[in-house]
C-alpha cells in the first residue's frame, strides 16, 4: 500500500501529516511555509508512494466555504494539474485547531511549546487525516 498525505493549508503555513504505509496510522509529518508548501509536497510525493491527499476544507458554522477556500481552491487545481491522477478528498476541518490545542495540553505539552503555532499546524494536519481515516473505515 502507500501512504495517504493530509494538509492543513494555511495562509502563511501548512501543516502536513501522512499515514504509515499500511494506511492505519496517522502522524504528523512536518509545517511549511505556504509559498514552498507545492514544492515540498511534489518532491514528498516523488520520494514516497503516496496514494492519495486529503486536505482541509474549511467552513464557517452555518456551512458556508470560509475565504481561506479560495486559494485552497487554488492550490488543489495546482496539484491536480501537476498529477492529474492523485486523488484527492476534501475533509472538514472546522474545530481542528481547537482539537489540537487541547490534544497537545492533555499530551502533557508545556505552554512554551504549544504557543508554536508550527506544531498546532501539523497536530491539525493530524486530525484532518485521522478524521478522513475513520471515514473510510
Amino acid at each position: 500500500m502507500a501512504r495517504i498525505l493530509a494538509i492543513d493549508y494555511g495562509t502563511k503555513r501548512v501543516g502536513l501529516a501522512v499515514t504509515d504505509p499500511m494506511q492505519m496510522i496517522a502522524s504528523g509529518l512536518t509545517t511549511v511555509k505556504s509559498t514552498e508548501a507545492f514544492d515540498f509536497i511534489k518532491k514528498y510525493c516523488e520520494e514516497e508512494r503516496v496514494e492519495s491527499i486529503v486536505i482541509g476544507e474549511p467552513k464557517t458554522l452555518d456551512n458556508k466555504p470560509a475565504e481561506l477556500e479560495l486559494q485552497i481552491g487554488q492550490f488543489v487545481n495546482r496539484i491536480k494539474k501537476w498529477s492529474p491522477k492523485m486523488p484527492v478528498y476534501r475533509v472538514d476541518e472546522r474545530f481542528t485547531s481547537s482539537l489540537a490545542m487541547q490534544s497537545l495540553i492533555d499530551g502533557g505539552v508545556k505552554k512554551k511549546q504549544r504557543r508554536k503555532k508550527e506544531l498546532l499546524d501539523e497536530v491539525s494536519a493530524t486530525i484532518i487525516l485521522q478524521s478522513y481515516l475513520e471515514s473510510i473505515q
